[in-house]
C-alpha cells in the first residue's frame, strides 16, 4: 500500500507541470488553464461524499483499485490527443474532471483501509503516508519540468497515466479484505449511509470543532499560494526565493514525518494542534520582509509541524471511529475543509488591493494562528488520549483480513 501511495503521489506531482504546459501550450490563456484546474477540483469535492459512502458498503482495495483504472485511463486518452494534437480545453477539463472523481473515490477509501493494513501502528502507517506525499511533491513536479522540457506536455500526461496503473498493480497485491465491510443496522440506504457518517462527526465534539477549524483556516490560508509569490516577485528576486520557500516547506514536511515514525505521544490532538501553531508565522515574517534565509528557516520548522498535525489528526480519527464508517467521515472531513477554499481564491484579490499584499497576508497568517489557538478550549482536543488497540477499534481481525 505504501508503494501505491509513492506512485500515485508521484503522478500527482507529474501532472501539476504537465497540465499546466499543456493548457498554456494550446491557447495561452491563464483563465482557461484556472478553468481546468478548477474542474478537477470542483468534481472531487461534488462527489467525496459519494465516494466516502461506497468505500464504506463495498471493498475499500477494489474501490482504490477501479479508482486508479479510472484515472490511469483518463491520462493515457489525454495524453494520446496531445500527442495527436487533436486535443482541447475542453477535453483537458474532462480529463480533470474524472481526475478528480477518481480522488474523490480512492481518498476515503485509502483511509480505512490503512486502518485495516496498519492496526495498531497507524500513526507510523500515516506518518509514511506524510513522507510519501512530501516526497512526491517535491520530486514529482522535477520529473514532471523534465519531462515537459524534453518530451513536452503529452508525454508527461501518460507517464502520469501509467504511474496510476502502477499504484492499482501495487494494490492488486494487498490482500483481499472483506467483500463487503460491515454495516450501520440502521443504515438500509445510500443516503441514510451518508447522513450516518455526518452523525458520526456531530457526535464527536472535538472532531467537528477541528474540521470547522481547519475549514477556515483553509480560507485565510489561501492567501499564502496567491500573495507570496507576488511580494517574491517585488522583494526577493522572484521565483529562486519562492522555490526556496517550497523546498523548505518540503523538507519540513519530511522531518516531521519522519519524527512520529519515532515519537508516540500520549496526547494525541494536545501534541496536533501545537505543533501546527507555527503554520501561519512564514506568512507573517514573509510580509515583514525579513530576509529569506530566516524564512526558510521558519518554514521548515512550520511544515514540520503541519506534517505532525496530520498524521496525529488522521490516528486520532482512525481510532475513534467504527472501522465501518472510516471512509464516510473521512469524506465528511474533506468535503467540510476543501468546499470553501475556492471562496477564500477569490477575496485575496479584492483584500490585497484595498489593504496592499504584505499586510493582507500578514493578516490572514495572524488570523490563522488565533483560529488554531482556539481549538485549545475544546477539553476532548486537550485531553484526548492514544488508546490500547484493543481500546481503539484495531482489531486482530481487520489486519488478518488485510
Amino acid at each position: 500500500m505504501f508503494g501505491a501511495t509513492v506512485a500515485s503521489n508521484l503522478g500527482d506531482g507529474v501532472v501539476t507541470v504537465a497540465l499546466a504546459f499543456a493548457v498554456l501550450d494550446l491557447t495561452g490563456s491563464a483563465t482557461d488553464l484556472g478553468i481546468v484546474l478548477a474542474a478537477r477540483t470542483a468534481a472531487q469535492v461534488s462527489v467525496m461524499l459519494i465516494g466516502g459512502v461506497v468505500a464504506d458498503r463495498v471493498s475499500r482495495r477494489s474501490v482504490m483499485i477501479a479508482a486508479d483504472l479510472g484515472r490511469f485511463a483518463s491520462q493515457i486518452v489525454i495524453g494520446v490527443l496531445l500527442v495527436t494534437k487533436h486535443a482541447s480545453v475542453l477535453e483537458l477539463a474532462v480529463s480533470q474532471v474524472v481526475l478528480g472523481i477518481g480522488s474523490a473515490f480512492f481518498i476515503p477509501a485509502s483511509s480505512g483501509l490503512i486502518r485495516t493494513v496498519a492496526g495498531e501502528h497507524a500513526q507510523e502507517a500515516n506518518a509514511l503516508r506524510t513522507i510519501s506525499e512530501s516526497g512526491a511533491g517535491l520530486l514529482g513536479p522535477v520529473v514532471g519540468g523534465l519531462l515537459v522540457a524534453t518530451s513536452g506536455p503529452s508525454w508527461a500526461m501518460i507517464v502520469d497515466g501509467v504511474s496510476y496503473l502502477l499504484s492499482a498493480l501495487l494494490l492488486s497485491g494487498v490482500g483481499k479484505t472483506l467483500a463487503t465491510l460491515a454495516r450501520d443496522t440502521d443504515a438500509p440506504s445510500f443516503l441514510v449511509d451518508m447522513i450516518g457518517g455526518f452523525r458520526e462527526v456531530r457526535s464527536r465534539t472535538w472532531l467537528w470543532w477541528l474540521i470547522v477549524n481547519m475549514a477556515i483556516g483553509n480560507i485565510l490560508f489561501t492567501a499564502w499560494p496567491v500573495l507570496a509569490p507576488l511580494i517574491c516577485k517585488k522583494h526577493y528576486g522572484g521565483a529562486l526565493a519562492f522555490a526556496a520557500l517550497v523546498v523548505g516547506w518540503t523538507a519540513g514536511m519530511l522531518a516531521g514525518g519522519t519524527l512520529l515514525l519515532w515519537i508516540r505521544p500520549r496526547y494525541l490532538l494536545r501534541v496536533a494542534m501545537l505543533a501546527s501553531i507555527p503554520w501561519s508565522v512564514p506568512g507573517i515574517l514573509l510580509g515583514l520582509h525579513l530576509p529569506i534565509y530566516v524564512i526558510v528557516v521558519f518554514q521548515f520548522i512550520a511544515a514540520a509541524g503541519i506534517s505532525v498535525e496530520g498524521s496525529l489528526f488522521w490516528t486520532a480519527l482512525q481510532q475513534a471511529v467504527p472501522a465501518e464508517t472510516t471512509s464516510r467521515v473521512t469524506s465528511w472531513d474533506y468535503a467540510a475543509t476543501m468546499s470553501l477554499m475556492p471562496l477564500g481564491y477569490l477575496l485575496v484579490g479584492p483584500l490585497e488591493k484595498a489593504l496592499g499584499a504584505a499586510t493582507a497576508l500578514i493578516g490572514c497568517s495572524a488570523a490563522v494562528i488565533v483560529v488554531t489557538s482556539t481549538c485549545f478550549v475544546v477539553r476532548d482536543v486537550r485531553l484526548l488520549e492514544r488508546r490500547p488497540p484493543a481500546e481503539s477499534g484495531f482489531a486482530e481481525a481487520d489486519v488478518a483480513s488485510a
